[in-house]
């Protein structure tokens, strides 16, 4: 490939809109949750950093989706903490994360107090407030085209014109519907195109899928449809067998009890072989999986609930690796692509950094819940080790250290949003002592070297119990420790006390 013209560098005066092009330390790419997340920890760092969206407002799929208006991740306004605690964000799965105690607690100012799942509306309106109160600066109505290497960084064309970066960010969300490939899907809508309930009055329905959106669109069109059938191949996976964020949530569970009662919601694992449309509708050939056999039938719509794939543009070209059918960003530990160095992802598409799965239990990266810790850790991580900032580690006393870590894992949101993902370290060593360094990714402990040092979780095992789970690295090895669970999650026991201290004997 050849290397891009290099970008005029740009004088950024004042205009009506920011970010004119140039060249800028980083770029970040999108105006949803994941993008101002980012930037506004950037921006607590000092790295300098140019936001761009398509979009002419804040918001990303939250200015369209979900389709039925109600999310399935709660804000919960009045928590067992209070709102102005760090630790809120575990009861608070949706608002943003910021350093100002006044402004957190965003999400439930714009509710109704109807349910505690905010509408698609309010977190619209929420994501425009927080860029009005931490003053996140977005180009909208500049869109993304083109990418190409440049040196050692990268030159982004977009409708206004190039930028050229050290790092990019890209912060786009799983925005773009996707399908597999089945004879005769192309004629039928995705779930992005789906009419209004009320719209399907007295028909025979069939969603392709059974996950997220397929139950979403089945809920809402229970008191309209004679009758719904929900296929997929696999399995309906639920929330509260998986004991995580990988299933279908209760929010949305009404159409399975529907289907296990035989009010006329029909759920059937099934491999769709092809659809063909009718004079009255369609007919669709499914081979059964969990239970063999071929069932053919005879609907009056078909909808794609079939899931969604991240918009990556010519990055194939620059070699990017992808996993889950080639919708979603092969990434390292720090979410950076595992093929093409400096090329970052925040928001949704950081669930391409897996992590251990400990118990098969994923991250919860999909979900704002989930990734706006990431951008935090993200943001750190740029900031040091690419742009020269040297961010304070906080000395413990050797006292402190076991009541701190069990305090995190009984408490922080960090730990309880993502699972075996995200840990609280402290490293021991001899000539700069005891330091907190803060929240890592569990993977990137686990597989690099250092000083003596521990990184403690919370972890869920296959039947559900909470617990904490301690990675100790001594003189370069790596052991893994599970401790006591307790019914009421609370690990700052002297049971626990116990365990921890002789864990870490001869460090203190």
């Amino acid at each position: 490939m050849a290397v891009a013209r290099r970008p005029r560098k740009s004088s950024r005066r004042a205009g009506s809109k920011p970010f004119p092009p140039g060249s800028y330390p980083a770029v970040i790419i999108g105006s949803g949750p994941g993008a101002l997340q980012i930037s506004y920890f950037l921006g607590r760092l000092g790295v300098g950093h140019a936001v761009l969206s398509a979009d002419p407002a804040p918001g990303g799929m939250f200015r369209e989706f979900p389709l039925y208006q109600r999310l399935n991740t709660w804000s919960k306004p009045y928590p067992p903490v209070t709102p102005r605690s760090r630790h809120y964000a575990w009861y608070d799965w949706n608002s943003l994360l910021v350093d100002d105690p006044k402004h957190q607690a965003i999400v439930p100012e714009f509710m109704k107090g109807e349910s505690y799942f905010p509408t698609r509306a309010e977190m619209e309106k929420t994501l425009s407030a927080f860029v009005d109160r931490s003053r996140v600066r977005v180009r909208y109505g500049c869109r993304w085209e083109t990418t190409a290497r440049d040196g050692g960084g990268f030159v982004l064309g977009t409708s206004d014109g190039e930028y050229g970066c050290r790092i990019a960010v890209l912060a786009v969300g799983m925005a773009e519907p996707w399908k597999p490939q089945i004879p005769g899907i192309d004629q039928i809508p995705h779930y992005a195109q789906a009419r209004p309930s009320r719209q399907y009055a007295g028909r025979r329905v069939l969603i392709l899928g059974k996950r997220t959106s397929a139950f979403e669109m089945a809920d809402s069109l229970l008191p309209w449809c004679r009758t719904i059938i929900l296929v997929s191949p696999r399995p309906t996976l639920l929330a509260i067998n998986s004991h995580s964020t990988a299933g279908v949530r209760a929010r949305h569970l009404v159409p399975y009890e529907d289907h296990i009662l035989g009010g006329g919601v029909f759920m059937l694992d099934g491999a769709t072989s092809r659809i063909e449309q009718t004079a009255k509708g369609y007919r669709v050939y499914a081979s059964g999986t969990t239970r063999p056999g071929d069932f053919v039938f005879d609907v009056d719509t078909v909808v794609a609930a079939t899931g969604w794939t991240m918009p990556l543009r010519d990055l194939r070209a620059l070699g990017l690796a992808t996993i889950s059918q080639d919708r979603i960003p092969a990434l390292r530990p720090f979410w950076e692509s595992t093929t093409v160095p400096g090329l970052f992802f925040a928001g949704a598409a950081t669930q391409g950094a897996v992590g251990l799965r400990k118990h098969g239990v994923p991250s919860n990266s999909g979900g704002i819940g989930g990734f706006r810790h990431n951008a935090r850790v993200l943001a750190r991580y740029l900031a040091e080790t690419h742009f020269g900032v040297s961010v304070p580690r906080a000395a413990l006393a050797a006292g402190d250290v076991i009541p701190y870590l069990l305090s995190e894992v009984t408490h922080a949101a960090e730990l309880w949003n993502q699972r075996s993902y995200l840990g609280r370290v402290v490293s021991f060593d001899q000539r700069r002592g005891i330091l907190d360094e803060g929240i890592l990714p569990l993977q990137h402990f686990v597989d690099t070297s250092g000083p003596d040092a521990v990184a403690i979780v919370l972890e869920t095992d296959q039947s559900g119990d909470h617990h904490p789970a301690v990675y100790l690295r001594r003189d370069g090895r790596i052991t893994e420790h599970v401790l006591a669970s307790d019914p009421l999650h609370n690990f700052e026991t002297g049971e626990h006390t116990r365990q921890l201290t002789a864990l870490l004997h001869g460090l203190l």
